[in-house]
This record gives structure tokens, C-alpha cells and sequence, in this order.
């Protein structure tokens, strides 16, 4: 695992993006599979900035996870945020993004549908993730192994205390979320970490150890992880 302590969030966002950029350059039609949150907002944000450094018009973007049972209105969804910070910006067609409904009349149905896109589609080039408080990658929830595949998850009290969660006005009664099988399926992955609240569960991270107590834990296994710290949530800063 590559491991990069930067200032902040800031330039955090400034390499990650400059790395997706040259990534796109090179395979105009990549599969981009991004978190939602606070920590990968900037990121996007720049790719926004840098529009005039790559081509959009054939990025293929897939959803991470969802919340479930909550109206896809709703302005606290992941497709919200997808739809504001990527989808719409970047000005992906309908044809090339792919994401969990977050109100299925049958969940399990709509994982096989995720399921079979990503048959179709995949594997993933470059997935962007987040560091959840209690560990978790997506909607893999402590304990999860690292065979576990797009799945209905119960949801955490710490993913439920999630700003998102909170502000939504109902409460989630499910995650929808790729496996952390199809994450390490993933050709390169991009680990965000940032913020003071996240020292702790960093600090875990960073030990090395694999366990299926701490699921991000899994991505030391995979050969292509660039994982980026800021100087607030890094415990040796």
C-alpha cells in the first residue's frame, strides 16, 4: 500500500484528481466507482475545476452504496449527492452511470441488478473510497470478510449517525452496497482520509493488520492501493 500524508483535504483532492485525470487520459471509457461523503467531495470538486484537462464524455460511473428505503428524492440520498457532485457536473449520460435504487420494491432484486452491471461492465478501474469511524469500506460493516459480495447490509449505529442519515428526515433501514469482493476486484483503488475524527480509526488502519473487525483492513491485501491521510488524522503528526 502506498501511503501519503498530506496538509488537507485541499491537497488531498488536488493529487487524487490529477491522478484520475491522467488515469482518463488514458482510457477515456474507465469505470469510476465513487464514494460518497465528506471526505471525497473535494476530490470531485476538483475534477469539476479540471474539465479542460480530459475528456468526460465517455467515463462510465458506478455508485459505491446506498442507503435503503428512503425515497430517491430525497435530498440526503447518495443519488443526490452523486447527481450534484458528479453525475450532472461532469456531464455523464444516462447510459454510462450505474447506482442502487434506494427505494427497490425488492432489494434483493436490485442487488442482482447491480450485480449483473458490473458482469457487464466491470471490473472497476479506479475506486475511490472513504474510511469509515468504525472501519467499514462502503456499507461493509464490521465484521465483514473479504469474500463478501454486493449484499443488503445492516446498517451500523455509526453509519446510522452519519450526517446524511441524520438529516434525511426518516431513518434508513438498510444499506445497499457493493461486496468488499468488487472493491478488491477493483484495479487501483483511492483511500481518502480526513479529519481529526478519523485519527483513531486511522491509526487502526494504518497498523497493517487484516481483520475482518476493522473491513478497510482487507485492502492490505490488494496490489494497488494509494491510500492518502491528512496531517488532522494522522496520529503521528
Amino acid at each position: 500500500m502506498n501511503i501519503e500524508i498530506l496538509k488537507d483535504g485541499n491537497e488531498i483532492a488536488n493529487a487524487v484528481s490529477d491522478y484520475v485525470i491522467e488515469e482518463i487520459n488514458q482510457n477515456p471509457n474507465l469505470l469510476l466507482c465513487t464514494a460518497t461523503g465528506g471526505s471525497p467531495t473535494k476530490t470531485y470538486n476538483s475534477l469539476i475545476d479540471k474539465t479542460d484537462l480530459y475528456p468526460t464524455d465517455q467515463i462510465r460511473v458506478l455508485k459505491l452504496d446506498e442507503w435503503g428505503g428512503v425515497p430517491m428524492e430525497n435530498p440526503e440520498t447518495c443519488e443526490h449527492y452523486m447527481q450534484k457532485h458528479i453525475i450532472k457536473p461532469l456531464n455523464i449520460s444516462k447510459e454510462n452511470y450505474f447506482g442502487f435504487n434506494s427505494n427497490p420494491k425488492i432489494p434483493e432484486h436490485e442487488i442482482q441488478r447491480i450485480k449483473n452491471i458490473l458482469s457487464e461492465q466491470g471490473p472497476i478501474d479506479i475506486c475511490i473510497l472513504g474510511l469509515g469511524l468504525n472501519g467499514h469500506i462502503a456499507f461493509n460493516e464490521p465484521p465483514s470478510s473479504a469474500d463478501v459480495a454486493c449484499h443488503i447490509a445492516m446498517l451500523s449505529p455509526q453509519s446510522l449517525a452519519h450526517p446524511m442519515a441524520l438529516e434525511m428526515g426518516i431513518t434508513p433501514t438498510y444499506g445497499l452496497t457493493l461486496g468488499i469482493k468488487e472493491i478488491m476486484e477493483s484495479k487501483k483503488i483511492y483511500m481518502l482520509v480526513c479529519g481529526a475524527h478519523k485519527k483513531e480509526i486511522a491509526e487502526k488502519f494504518l497498523s497493517g493488520e487484516i481483520t475482518d473487525d476493522l473491513p478497510a483492513s482487507h485492502l492490505w491485501a490488494h496490489p494497488n492501493v494509494h491510500c492518502f491521510i491528512d496531517e488532522s488524522a494522522n496520529s503521528n503528526s
